[in-house]
């Protein structure tokens, strides 16, 4: 097909879908601990259901022993091309509290051409954007696709360790992950890098019981206090992480303005922006770290008492080049080291998942950058996500010879993981005219 037949047949579309992804929607497939697992299993029933109606005929669940199942399937494409995955996952973060939504969570709902629920951008349109690619060239795609649609990519995910156990199931010329997104709507943009991830849970304990603070304190020291002081020498004057022993580097992609970061990210007027070099550099080319949890008496009716026990739970996103498990060796000495008036801690390491950078100069980028450009009328940036994908790394370590390309719907006023969270529908449609633009240049 040419470009402007697989243009048409994209516009075409669209109706069928939307109704494909607000079928996904209204299903709460939820993956974290405690939630149900019937919904999952049914959202992973319609995406076979919608990769079959779009040509994938031997689309089928793979049950991932103690996890959700991944759906597979794939197509042969003409003899000797090439073959191409396509990842994304119909997993979901939960909804949080109905009084932050505007509508409700799983009831899709359009709002100035955004169509709003959880899991329309995060990454059920990732899931659509495959399928109505596919159905753009009516089940004979001119490369051999395989797919793997996840289950549990926003929880502890099984697919993860089964892609190192099983490597060849996942061996492709290119693997396009449809889990990100663009800079800004309208702006092409392949996702290069991804910073990874390492934790820590740090606890103190200085008394048997709480004790009156009139009473007792001063000599003994408080818990959270103590706890305090450790989270406190995490970052410098500057705002720079504190931990020695860390990489970074310069980032040479997208110039990430401070003004469109600071409109992204919420930041509230009079409020600085800390650490040194670009808004770049800090995103996706240096570490930080984040206090996630914290466990203290609410403020709200506080007794005076002297707190026997405090607890936290330590994150850090570390740059491609960084070792993730020594990131998280050095996290976890610093706060030991850090702990004052030699009071005794309980540093435990946690979750440590690798960085991510693609080669960028093979033929699949090419191809890549081509797609975009048709696509969008615009050359394409590069850029990298704070973010993690875990299977990312894994799947290059098991398929080494792959390129890697990561795009998508996700842009920044998707809200991922939030409240509102929302898909542009114009920009899923670029989205799928981009990959199906992809299949057709790579296989030349």
């Amino acid at each position: 097909m040419e470009k402007g037949e697989l243009k048409a047949a994209v516009a075409d579309m669209m109706p069928q879908v939307r109704e494909d992804l607000e079928r996904l929607v209204r299903i709460p497939s939820v993956s974290l601990p405690g939630f149900p697992a019937e919904p999952p299993r049914e959202t992973a029933n319609a995406v076979v259901e919608l990769l079959k109606s779009v040509g994938v005929a031997n689309a089928r669940l793979r049950e991932i022993k103690g996890g959700n199942p991944t759906v597979v399937g794939g197509l042969e494409g003409p003899e000797g091309a090439p073959t191409v995955l396509l990842y994304a996952h119909y997993d979901v973060q939960p909804p949080g509290p109905d009084e932050g939504w505007k509508s409700p969570a799983f009831e899709p709902t359009e709002r100035g051409g955004r169509i709003y629920g959880r899991g329309a951008a995060d990454d059920k349109s990732g899931v659509v954007m495959h399928a109505a690619a596919l159905r753009a060239f009516k089940g004979k795609p001119p490369v051999t696709i395989k797919v793997v649609i996840e289950g549990e990519e926003e929880t502890d995910s099984h697919l993860d360790a089964f892609v190192l156990d099983n490597p060849e199931p996942f061996q492709a010329d290119l693997i396009v992950i449809g889990d990100t997104g663009n800079w800004k709507v309208r702006e092409p943009t392949l996702t290069t890098t991804l910073r990874g991830l390492a934790v820590c849970d740090v606890r103190v304990a200085t008394l048997k019981d709480a004790v009156h603070s009139g009473m007792y304190g001063g000599p003994a020291p408080d818990a959270l206090m103590v706890l305090i002081k450790m989270l406190s020498t995490l970052l410098d004057d500057a705002g720079d992480v504190n931990v020695k022993g860390l990489d970074s580097y310069k980032w040479e992609g997208l110039d990430y303005s401070e003004h469109t970061y600071r409109e992204t990210a919420g930041v509230l007027p009079g409020v600085p922006l800390i650490g040194s070099g670009s808004v770049s550099d800090r995103l996706w080319a240096k570490p930080s770290v984040t206090v996630i949890g914290l466990d203290a008496p609410a403020a709200e009716g506080a007794p005076n008492a002297l707190i026997p026990e405090a607890r936290a739970v330590v994150s850090m996103r570390v740059p491609p080049g960084q070792d993730a498990e020594k990131a998280r060796a050095l996290l976890a000495e610093h706060l030991r080291a850090s702990a004052p008036w030699g009071v005794q801690v309980t540093v435990t390491e946690g979750q440590a998942g690798p960085a991510f950078m693609a080669g960028t100069d093979g033929r699949g980028y090419e191809a890549a950058r081509r797609a975009m450009k048709d696509a969008y009328g615009k050359d394409s940036v590069m850029m990298g996500q704070g973010g993690s994908i875990p299977l990312v790394s894994n799947l290059a370590q098991a398929a080494p010879k792959a390129e890697i390309i990561m795009w998508g719907a996700e842009d920044p006023a998707a809200a991922i993981h939030s409240d509102n969270e929302s898909v542009d529908i114009g920009e899923l449609q670029h989205c799928i005219l981009a990959e199906a633009l992809l299949l057709k240049y790579f296989s030349e």
